[in-house]
């Protein structure tokens, strides 16, 4: 077996390939296209290729997994993948050594590769990200700008800002200011309810995310959110380790008798944690579930409503796993007996 590393990155690339015994067969840096890559590993026969995960790593394993090469995709948060490497001296040669050393002595954990389809998704849903925080920007300049002035838009939706800002008594000189903003999310607005509309398609033909939104303050986003994060409901033993992927657990430092629990670790995607505690406000205020509410008001009652929203946003995420690994939908009855 032939062992090769790639340090990748977006114009050029640090590849080595070692032999069994860690003699090195080939080594250099080739531009980061498909044709170069690829061509780098040609001649050797089968070879297994360790690559970190990250913007450029999965079109560059799939062009060399087409090539017929076996590829692995890490996590560079493993630490013993670098062995005795010293991060003081960091250079793309000394990277691409060590991964080319993990790769042929097995140091190294696979990451999970989200599949094609929810890789579509998260593109969407990141689009869509984009485009609210652009919006939610333009308003906050139009208020800051009104306020300079001893005016006030007044509270109400975002898509409502064009709106209410025709119906301010404004100076010309401000008026001229701000409209060119209005139309801003006016625009974006449209193509957010585009974006929005695509999102619903997507979550009408899914059977998993249909389930997903049986759980009260889950909708469309929040769903399709969680459905892309997993990708593979089978890759978590216990819902708890997906509370813990998701960076709602708390942090702990603890030692013999003593134990120290912190504030959530905030590990995993920001997005669907930021999510997951706007359904569980959602979740709080509507009637969906009679328990959760009276669940969550006790817990608030001892230790706050910040850390109480907090700890139903972790049990969300729980429920949400249970729901999609157990093919079920969301029973206030069950949840109530449980």
């Amino acid at each position: 077996m032939v062992y090769g590393a790639i340090d990748l990155h977006m114009r050029y690339s640090q590849i080595r390939i070692i032999d069994a015994d860690g003699h090195v067969l080939r080594e250099g840096r080739v531009p980061t296209t498909v044709e170069r890559v690829v061509g780098a590993f040609g001649d050797l026969g089968a070879v297994r290729i360790l690559l970190e995960t990250g913007t450029e790593s999965e079109w560059v394993a799939q062009a060399l997994e087409a090539a017929g090469y076996t590829v692995i995709v890490a996590d560079p948060n493993y630490a013993p993948m670098y062995g005795e490497l010293r991060r003081r001296v960091k250079t793309d040669r000394r990277d691409v050594a060590a991964l080319a050393e993990a790769n042929r002595r097995g140091w190294y954990r696979a990451t999970h590769r989200v599949s094609a389809a929810q890789r579509e998704i998260r593109q969407v849903l990141r689009s869509r990200r984009q485009l609210v925080q652009m919006r939610s920007g333009t308003v906050s300049l139009i208020r800051a700008l009104l306020r300079q002035a001893g005016c006030r838009l007044g509270p109400g939706s975002a898509e409502g800002v064009p709106a209410r800002l025709a119906r301010l008594p404004l100076p010309p000189a401000l008026a001229a200011t701000v409209a060119p903003l209005g139309r801003v999310i006016a625009q974006v607005s449209e193509t957010i309810a585009e974006v929005d509309a695509r999102l619903a398609a997507y979550a009408a033909q899914d059977p998993v995310v249909q389930r997903l939104r049986t759980v009260p303050g889950v909708g469309v986003v929040v769903g399709l959110t969680f459905r892309a994060f997993v990708d593979d409901v089978q890759r978590f033993a216990r819902a708890a380790q997906v509370s813990a992927a998701i960076g709602l657990v708390p942090r702990e430092d603890s030692s013999a008798e003593r134990r120290h629990r912190g504030h959530i670790s905030k590990a995993g995607p920001r997005e669907l944690r930021s999510l997951l505690v706007q359904a569980a406000w959602a979740c709080w205020r509507s009637h969906g579930s009679a328990t959760l509410r009276a669940w969550v008001e006790r817990l608030a009652a001892r230790r706050g409503r910040r850390i109480a929203v907090v700890a139903l946003a972790r049990r969300l995420s729980r429920i949400l796993f249970a729901v999609w690994r157990d093919h079920a939908v969301f029973d206030a009855a069950q949840l109530a007996a449980a």
